[in-house]
């Protein structure tokens, strides 16, 4: 192995480290996964750092206990309702004699893209084309070695709040790790469950994790709208505990092991007993009153969601229609109460792509946000994990390397 690639997702309510490598054949296998409970983050943002630092070096202890590999360098996903994102458009004249698009001229009109007032407490996360009109033809994706002498570009760029990155960064740093590239969690996910066909002919990633609910849509292989919603499992299990008077550790497991997102996908509406709270007498409630309460707020989730994609532009592109994923998806009945809010087909999306190593422990939806990370990695040049410094960007990188600023940021402190 020697490539050795390491996703960090710092969640609301779990920290999960993912360790990856490839052979000499490019193949990727799994070979550690670490997991802690998180209770450091509120809603995808940092809220207590010693609480969240402790969970990720549970995690990566884990991680490289599993793995037998030591490593410092990771790749962190930054999700939260902060993120906002948003179409830019710019146009730079071709340089050269010749007239042929250059990779300079290509970074020059990023870089033009990029000129938009932004508020002194947000940065610009990522940088992503959507397309190229070079001398007026539109539909280039990859204009490269073109000719022409007027380039235009559409980007989507994807903002946050330098407060919360400076605040994961933080905690990694405390954790001993370096973070070498930080990637908004649903663009991550994507890499996990969505093949090529399926972001061609259009399709909504929504990743229904612990503090929030993230969506990313894409069309033509190109993501085209994102959107960060502060609803997700986190909400679902405190109306259980609300709901039935029980601690939050019961209403978890209530929901993870008796739950249904969706009343009449209960067949079984057999007695579920509960020990009492202060030695009060055992409780007894059915499946079909436990549904009822979980319904309301997944469908909230699902209309947030539905408004969202209508809001993108995209609702009558989405041939391939949802992908659901995130710990939030195993609640049972949940991908029929999508199907049913959403008014399109929904799938249940499970990391892929891996050759061997621990692929059993990590084909769950929870993970997919950890597996995406590392494939970004793998994708985009993440460095070997070994190493202690980001590795320079390489070419037709979609993204911008955050988290170099972020370090810079966070050394003018």
């Amino acid at each position: 192995m020697e490539n050795i690639i390491v996703g960090l997702d710092v969640g609301t309510t779990k920290v999960c480290a993912v360790v990856a490598g490839t052979d000499e054949h490019g193949r990727i296998n799994i070979l550690g996964v670490g997991k802690a409970p998180s209770d450091g983050m509120t809603r995808g943002v940092v809220t207590h750092i010693d609480r969240t630092t402790n969970s990720i070096i549970a995690a990566v202890q884990e991680a490289q206990a599993s793995s037998g590999v030591s490593f410092r360098s990771v790749i962190v996903g930054i999700a939260g309702d902060h993120i906002q994102s948003f179409q830019s458009h710019g146009v730079i004249t071709v340089s050269g004699q010749d007239h042929e698009v250059t990779q300079a001229d290509i970074d020059r009109l990023i870089e033009d893209t990029k000129r938009v007032a932004l508020p002194s407490d947000r940065k610009i996360i990522h940088v992503i084309p959507q397309e190229f009109i070079i001398d007026g033809q539109d539909g280039v994706y990859d204009p490269l070695g073109m000719s022409g002498v007027r380039m235009e570009g559409t980007v989507h760029i994807i903002t946050g709040l330098v407060s919360a990155a400076q605040n994961i960064y933080k905690c990694a740093q405390r954790a001993g790790l370096e973070v070498s590239d930080m990637v908004l969690e649903p663009l991550a996910s994507s890499y996990a469950v969505l093949d090529d066909e399926e972001k061609e002919v259009g399709i909504a990633l929504l990743d229904v994790g612990g503090g929030t609910t993230d969506l990313a849509v894409f069309e033509e292989r190109t993501i085209r709208h994102t959107a960060v919603i502060g609803i997700a499992g986190k909400k679902v299990t405190d109306d259980i505990r609300k709901g039935l008077g029980i601690l939050s550790e019961q209403a978890e497991k209530l929901k993870k092991e008796h739950g249904f997102a969706y009343v009449p996908a209960v067949a079984d509406n057999g007695p579920i007993i509960l020990p009492g709270v202060g030695g009060r007498a055992p409780i007894e409630i059915d499946k079909r009153l436990l549904a009822q309460i979980i319904q309301p707020r997944m469908e909230e989730i699902f209309e947030i969601a539905a408004l969202e994609i209508k809001r993108s532009g995209y609702s009558k592109h989405l041939s391939g229609g949802v992908v659901l994923t995130g710990g939030g998806a195993l609640i049972k009945g949940t991908a029929e109460l999508a199907s049913e809010v959403l008014g399109m087909p929904v799938k249940i999306g499970i990391p892929t792509g891996f050759s061997g190593g621990l692929t059993r422990e990590i084909e769950n939806p929870a993970y997919s946000t950890a597996v995406g990370l590392v494939y970004h990695g793998m994708k985009y040049g993440g460095q070997p994990a070994g190493a202690g410094t980001a590795s320079a960007a390489k070419k037709h990188r979609p993204v911008s390397n955050f988290a170099e600023k972020v370090k810079e940021w966070f050394d003018q402190l």
